[in-house]
């Protein structure tokens, strides 16, 4: 009798879950602030994993005595570990980026990456070039939105000139980060992390020929197919009707090589090359934000003015607490809720009892964060919610925490591309003067094509 019991509780819990899991997706949707929404939903399935008697949220050694406390505990413990060692690596990103981007330098880098390409005359080689180069700035240039307002500014007007049209030429720049594949990407950081490797280690020996393939499938899929809307769509390319991006001051060109010292520093002093010299992230952020001071001094001749325009630096500290440590941390205790009431333990259960291997698992995980991804607008939101989960699942079903991280991580990234509400989506759309839903039917068949590469390619390279 009581092991039916027990089953009805478990039953009952996991129900809850479902519940609680569409009630988070439907209030993301709604554009709900997605932390304080993860917090609550993780809070409300811990009490109810207490209440049924499926999982106890501390261990007895770490417990409060009392359960609203446990549950605060947990997310105390959860922040101070975060901050002090992932957290920080991301705050230190962020500022280092937001410190580029108010000096120029950023600017300066997007400038010359394109100017070979208004050489070329073919519109739709150069559209497909242009959307190779937009990823390699991705390296340096983690925040899709904020690439693709440097490059309507500059590119845009380079490929309308040539004659492409307004929807091809924001398809190729809407997705020119359709992977988070540099190591300086929060959530590549937060892959490494969780899945126990080094940054330099992950992002060579992972993503990089992942996102190679990617990239020739995806500037193949945009050539032709930003060909074959336009011509459908009746567009004639006639070139020279060009919309001049407005002209402002720049620092010199040599500033374009400071958002790469960072990349620099991490793979000079690593195993690739000196390995005697310790690197990380987070000094090599603070060496290049060094060497930047003492270039933009070098410009203006004014300590009060560089000493000020430090503090760009340290508001981006405190947005990437805000936005994305925050968020992480909100993942991690919706995650904790989850597998607490025991939903994962089921799910991984059903799975093996359906005789699902190792690689069905991944691509059940790569299907739901990419789903998540559409209907939330978000990258991030579904991935860092999920993410914490993933070194269980995987050690459950005989797999290496990696194998499964990164296609989930690259998989979020790609379906972000296709959301009409996601915010490179919108913010591209806007600039160009289109419609949203128009944009991500010109961007559909790149990205489904990026999502069937990326998942091949990483059974191909890494499941044995």
């Amino acid at each position: 009798m009581r092991n039916k019991k027990e089953e009805e509780y478990t039953i009952l819990g996991i129900l809850i879950s479902v519940v609680i899991t569409f009630w988070v997706g439907y209030l993301i949707t709604k554009k709900y602030k997605p932390q304080p929404v993860l917090f609550m939903a993780g809070m409300i399935l811990m009490v109810c994993a207490v209440a049924l008697g499926l999982g106890k949220i501390l261990p007895a050694k770490e417990a409060t005595g009392l359960l609203l406390f446990d549950m605060f505990e947990f997310i105390k413990k959860t922040f101070s570990s975060r901050a002090a060692g992932l957290g920080l690596n991301i705050m230190a990103v962020g500022g280092f980026a937001r410190y580029m981007d108010h000096i120029g330098a950023s600017k300066v880098l997007v400038k010359i990456a394109i100017k070979p390409l208004e050489r070329l005359h073919a519109p739709y080689l150069v559209l497909a070039a242009s959307w190779v180069v937009g990823m390699l700035l991705g390296l340096f240039i983690n925040s899709a939105s904020g690439l693709a307002m440097l490059l309507m500014v500059t590119m845009f007007p380079v490929l309308i000139n040539l004659g492409v049209s307004r929807l091809s030429a924001c398809a190729a720049i809407s997705t020119t980060l359709c992977m988070d594949w540099s190591p300086g990407d929060t959530g590549s950081i937060l892959s490494a992390t969780t899945a126990g490797l080094d940054i330099t280690t992950y992002w060579t020996q992972y993503q990089v020929p992942v996102a190679i393939a990617v990239m020739v499938v995806v500037a193949v899929l945009h050539y032709f197919t930003q060909q074959w809307f336009d011509k459908r769509d009746g567009h004639v390319v006639a070139k020279g009707a060009a919309e001049k991006a407005a002209e402002e001051a720049l620092p010199p060109t040599f500033y374009a090589v400071l958002p790469t010292l960072p990349l620099f520093l991490i793979l000079a002093f690593s195993d690739l090359w000196i390995s005697w010299i310790k690197m990380d992230i987070i000094k090599a952020m603070f060496v290049s934000l060094f060497f930047a001071m003492i270039c933009e001094y070098l410009r203006h001749r004014d300590g009060r003015k560089v000493l000020g325009d430090i503090q760009s630096f340290f508001d981006g500290l405190g947005m990437q607490m805000a936005n994305v440590v925050t968020l992480i941390v909100a993942g991690e205790t919706f995650a904790k809720g989850l597998q607490t009431i025991g939903t994962i333990d089921a799910i991984i259960n059903s799975a093996q009892g359906a005789g699902f291997s190792g690689a069905a698992m991944i691509l059940v995980m790569v299907s739901i964060i990419a789903v998540c991804s559409v209907v939330m607008g978000s990258g991030n939101a579904p991935f860092f919610a999920f993410a914490a989960l993933t070194p269980t699942v995987a050690a459950k079903m005989g797999l290496a925490p990696v194998l499964m991280l990164m296609p989930m991580h690259f998989a979020a990234s790609i379906a972000r591309s296709v959301s009409p509400i996601t915010a490179v989506i919108v913010v591209t759309s806007s600039m160009g003067g289109i419609s949203p839903f128009d944009l991500v039917k010109r961007t559909a068949i790149p990205m489904v094509g990026a999502m069937i590469t990326m998942v091949a390619a990483s059974f191909i390279l890494f499941y044995r």
